[in-house]
């Protein structure tokens, strides 16, 4: 009987990338065989004649590391518990936020939205999962996000393209190098006016603002201290509520 193949195995036989096999699967280009919910296995032999079948296929859709662009993340296939962005033309694969995360999100979602809404009403305030195109090389999802009544040219359809106002990153574990160096000049050399860290395991937010080009630490506290901001007077974050944390198992 002919070994059933997992994509990962069909993909290092054809010498393709995995994220093919799948593409090639939900457009129904293979045969495929469901054993369960999404437990797929391939028959080498039946896929070779539907490829031949198919004429001149692509034998790679994805590009080299380093030079994905936009296009090339449209392409990349959803995997449930985990999100995509695009840095500097390399792509990365990041877990779910964990509940702690999306508890802080939450709260400080509230509060912004609260206070947005009296200081400039025309603007919004996004959470993720929402693109961000800075470049055609740098595709992000920032946790959260502002959009002023003077910079609405830059929102789309499915995203936004250009430099927002604020952009608030929440760290987590596997992510926290990435957030304070990579991130930060991408979002520094893209233009974003305001970039705020927050870290739910230390309970500190760190508010930078763009000054001459580079980043300026304007604000860093947490629990207890009373949150000031020069461009947003009057933003009187409650930093107790925003990293409150539950006692649950």
């Amino acid at each position: 009987m002919e070994k059933l193949l997992t994509a990962y195995e069909l993909a290092e036989i054809l010498n393709l990338s995995v994220e093919t096999v799948w593409r090639y699967t939900r457009q129904k280009k293979i045969p495929v065989i469901e054993l369960g919910e999404k437990q797929y296995r391939y028959k080498k032999e039946a896929v070779l004649a539907a490829l031949a079948a198919g004429g001149d296929l692509e034998r790679s859709v994805y590009p080299k590391q380093g030079e994905y662009t936009y296009e090339d993340y449209l392409k990349i296939p959803e995997e449930a518990g985990y999100r995509f962005e695009i840095l500097e033309g390399f792509p990365v694969k990041e877990p779910s936020p964990s509940m702690h995360h999306q508890r802080v999100s939450s709260a400080l979602y509230r509060q912004l939205a609260n206070f947005f809404d009296g200081f400039d009403p025309e603007g919004e305030i996004f959470y993720a999962p929402l693109d961000v195109t800075l470049t055609n090389s740098n595709v992000l999802q920032p946790d959260l996000l502002f959009v002023s009544s003077t910079q609405k040219d830059i929102m789309r359809k499915e995203r936004i393209d250009g430099a927002c106002d604020l952009v608030v990153e929440i760290m987590s574990p596997s992510n926290r190098r990435k957030d304070r160096l990579q991130k930060m000049e991408i979002y520094r050399k893209g233009g974003i006016l305001h970039y705020w860290l927050v870290d739910p395991e230390e309970n500190i937010l760190e508010a930078f603002m763009l000054k001459d080009g580079n980043y300026l630490l304007v604000f860093t506290g947490g629990p207890g201290d009373k949150f000031t901001h020069p461009e947003f007077p009057g933003l009187n974050l409650n930093l107790d509520k925003v990293f409150y944390r539950p006692d649950i198992n």
